[in-house]
């Protein structure tokens, strides 16, 4: 029996509504603020009352450190008032998506109908308001422990230093050059231009991208992510329960998300792969569509590279011929064969830990991205995480 006949359990859940808080950089405003707003945003997008509402799910959960994660599940639910059966908050998942994965198993077993997933960010606000500390992994006051025990020594505060080295890797093993890692940015900021609430929306060019500063070999500022506010909030609502909302819902075809090698930064048996490749192993065995199925994909960019390392691990080109299939851009452009980060990604629209992406792919299933749009868009991959963290769900138009 193939897969696709097989009782696979999230394809009891759908997205109903999506919806954004404003995004920008520095604008002094609450995390609970901006989640509220993302949360009416999306319950509106699906045409539901958010009494309706009854369940919540986030990741990290709240912890007020550095803006990283200053609203949890029960600051939502005390902020609207909402009446849950059912709720979820916590860090040790399969990254950002792990919220998500955790509604789609929470309404196909029935604990809830409607879960609001969100994740929120204010590190642009909380950047400008430190004084004499930082958010840098083992280089604040007090003896380091755990994991960077092993990595502060060698002053690798940074997870562009960890990710760095998977890059510098996998040029030295397949060749891959700046110039052709450079077309994921490239390619990002033409898709911002187009996007009215992208943060970086001027035009980039190769020899710009080239001579930026580097921050930590092999990237250079363009290569990093941008720091924003903001909040996004996606409904997760169970099948059968969103035949009458506002609009046919996103189908999720397959969830991805595997722990199979250590959970390290540099610990990888294959150090020019990551837990990315795990997971959309994972998402293709629980489906019958295939990479060629695929028209648009929307790739954790936290790096440049994880974007590269989520297109190879999903199948779109043979191991280590990133290079030749990155070449020009046009591959990864609108009108190429499979449009990257068509919002600009987290590279030029602004970080939003992955969920400016799942927020995306469903715009463009519902054909609501504007002059962004891809035509006739069917089938789209959303991914978030890198290093050991990974996750990735196949959407698909009802």
């Amino acid at each position: 029996m193939s897969v696709a006949t097989t009782e696979i359990g999230e394809r009891r859940a759908v997205i109903s509504g999506v919806g954004q808080s404003e995004i920008g950089r520095r604008l002094f405003r609450s995390g609970t603020d901006l989640t509220v707003e993302a949360a009416l945003r999306a319950a509106e997008d699906a045409g539901l009352d958010r009494r309706a509402i009854d369940g919540v799910s986030t990741w990290p959960g709240g912890q007020g450190v550095e803006g990283m994660s200053p609203t949890g599940a029960t600051d939502l639910k005390e902020a609207l008032r909402l009446d849950l059966r059912w709720w979820s908050g916590g860090s040790e998942t399969a990254g950002q998506y792990g919220a998500v994965f955790n509604a789609i198993a929470a309404v196909g077993a029935g604990f809830a109908n409607h879960v609001v997933c969100f994740r929120t960010v204010t590190e642009a606000t909380a950047s400008a308001q430190m004084t004499g500390h930082t958010s840098l992994v083992g280089a604040g006051p007090g003896r380091v422990t755990g994991s960077a025990q092993w990595i502060a020594p060698f002053n690798a505060f940074s997870a562009a230093n960890w990710i760095g080295m998977f890059a510098q890797r996998y040029m030295h093993d397949f060749g891959l050059t700046r110039e052709q890692l450079g077309q994921i940015p490239l390619a990002c900021r033409r898709h911002a231009a187009l996007n009215p609430v992208a943060i970086y929306r001027e035009p980039l060019t190769l020899d710009d991208y080239l001579a930026a500063r580097m921050i930590s070999t092999p990237f250079c500022l363009y290569d990093c992510d941008v720091p924003v506010d903001g909040s996004t909030a996606v409904i997760v609502s169970r099948a059968d329960a969103a035949a009458d909302l506002r609009k046919p819902p996103v189908r999720i075809e397959a969830a991805g998300m595997r722990l199979t090698e250590r959970f390290s930064w540099d610990q990888r048996a294959d150090l020019t792969t990551m837990a990315a490749t795990d997971a959309a192993a994972s998402m293709w065995a629980r489906t019958d569509l295939r990479p060629a199925d695929v028209d648009v994909v929307e790739l954790y960019d936290g790096f440049s590279f994880i974007a590269l390392c989520w297109l190879e691990a999903l199948g779109f080109f043979p191991k280590g011929e990133a290079g030749s299939f990155l070449e020009g851009g046009d591959n990864i452009s609108l009108g190429g064969v499979l449009p990257l980060n068509t919002h600009g990604g987290q590279l030029s629209a602004g970080r939003l830990h992955g969920y400016g992406f799942l927020h995306e792919a469903c715009r463009q299933l519902w054909g609501e991205a504007g002059e962004r749009q891809v035509p006739d868009a069917q089938v789209a991959v959303a991914a978030a995480g890198g290093g050991p963290l990974g996750g990735c769900l196949l959407l698909t138009r009802s």
